[in-house]
């Protein structure tokens, strides 16, 4: 075994428990707008921040460069609201729950408070995947080593013009996600890993909320796109759909060490740099990397930077034990719990799910390059072929799902009504 699979097999294997309880982790990003059509007032959310830990009790965990809040914690439910890359995104972190209702219920009472705060200002936080207003915003990153080293990594695209990358390397400041991650064992995450990967064109026909006004893409899903044409994904392996399933666990692995290290610390300083595969990194002699003031320095590479590994797949093994699914643009606002309960459902329900994906007859017309299929299926416009197989796959997927809540016995089936409604079940 490399030494670089060694690493990777240290650093995301550790945590994973041989029968965990399963927990479910809800991620939530949101674009905040101003409802006159014009640039959202930094100021209007960084007051919004100074005010939140006054009136929910939560501390300041985080500030910016200037002294700004910018991530707060709830001691008891350990959840978190932070800026997401840039102050005109703001991220709800719930700490680990028993059940999605748990999780609503704080949710509903902390934008409560925030809507009506910002309404004060003629603000709001809308359900959408893309900023309504990326044009007007200035899509600068939050003054934060961690979002500044993001975005001026993902500017190094303006400099490789020749591998075909989108011109929008600001695209952090404006995407945002909804992000479910759940417990998984030794011995069923590769499974979960695979049968996921397998269901991706459903997922894009369910939840694609990201058109983007800025290029003539058909896609209902620009996240996609800025994602994978840009420096995350100019090695495939790193972001996105799975290219393959997994034969076993070496395999995964493997796929893993083709993803990319850009970022190292130094003596506390961040600094980035053209992305290297896990599995050259070590043999690399030295690395021409960028500071955050675009300073250019040699550094020699070692083996604690795969500690900040991180690779961008939709079905993403994370250090916790979980696996994190990636892949849905943020939901409309009444439709906000719709994936968890999607993902939590179908992962109690994983023999069956499995079995049907065996035999989907939608495999049969479609084929099974489950990388396009989600491109194919998130286009804005479906042929009546396509526009009936996506449906009656996702209609299965949805009653398995369902089936799997409802054994689970915590009522966690309302949340899906929604999409059964859009399919007219």
């Amino acid at each position: 075994m490399s030494r670089s699979v060694e690493l990777l097999k240290k650093r995301y294997l550790k945590n994973i428990k041989e029968e965990p309880d399963l927990f479910i982790g809800i991620e939530l990003e949101y674009p905040i707008v101003n409802l006159e059509g014009e640039a959202t007032d930094i100021e209007v959310v960084k007051d919004l921040f100074r005010y939140l830990p006054s009136v929910l009790g939560f501390t300041i965990e985080k500030v910016d460069d200037f002294g700004n809040p910018i991530q707060l914690l709830d001691p008891v439910s350990q959840d978190t609201i932070l800026f997401e890359v840039a102050y005109t995104t703001i991220e709800f972190a719930f700490g680990k729950a028993e059940s999605i209702q748990e999780v609503e219920e704080r949710f509903r009472a902390y934008m409560d408070t925030i809507q009506k705060k910002l309404g004060e200002s003629n603000h709001a936080i809308v359900g959408s995947g893309i900023h309504p207003y990326w044009e007007e915003n200035e899509n600068q990153p939050v003054a934060y080593p961690r979002y500044q080293m993001l975005m001026a990594y993902l500017n190094l695209s303006r400099s490789v013009t020749s591998i075909g990358l989108h011109d929008f390397p600001e695209y952090g400041a404006f995407i945002c996600g909804s992000q479910v991650q759940l417990d998984v064992s030794r011995s069923n995450y590769l499974r979960v890993i695979n049968a996921f990967t397998q269901i991706e064109a459903a997922k894009a026909y369910l939840f694609a909320n990201s058109e983007f006004s800025g290029e003539d893409w058909n896609t209902k899903i620009s996240r996609d796109i800025f994602w994978e044409e840009s420096m995350h994904g100019i090695y495939p392996e790193n972001v996105g759909v799975n290219t393959r399933l997994f034969k076993d666990e070496d395999d995964f692995f493997d796929y893993l060490d083709h993803s990319a290290i850009f970022t190292v610390e130094r003596d506390g300083e961040t600094y980035y740099f053209y992305p290297i595969r896990a599995k050259d990194y070590l043999g690399t002699p030295e690395i021409h990397a960028f500071a955050l003031d675009g300073e250019e320095i040699l550094l020699y590479p070692q083996e604690k930077d795969f500690q900040t590994h991180r690779s961008y797949q939709y079905q993403d093994l994370t250090t916790r034990g979980t696996i994190e699914f990636r892949s849905v643009c943020t939901q409309p606002l009444d439709k906000t719990f719709a994936s968890a309960a999607f993902h939590l459902g179908l992962l109690l329900n994983l023999d069956k799910l499995e079995a049907y994906l065996r035999t989907a007859p939608f495999f049969t017309t479609a084929g099974r390059d489950y990388k396009s299929l989600r491109r194919q299926f998130s286009k804005k416009k479906l042929t009546d072929e396509e526009e009936s197989a996506i449906n009656e796959f996702s209609k299965a997927l949805l009653l398995l799902a369902e089936e799997g809540l409802e054994k689970r016995g915590k009522q966690e089936m309302t949340y899906l009504q929604p999409l059964k409604e859009e399919l007219g079940l």
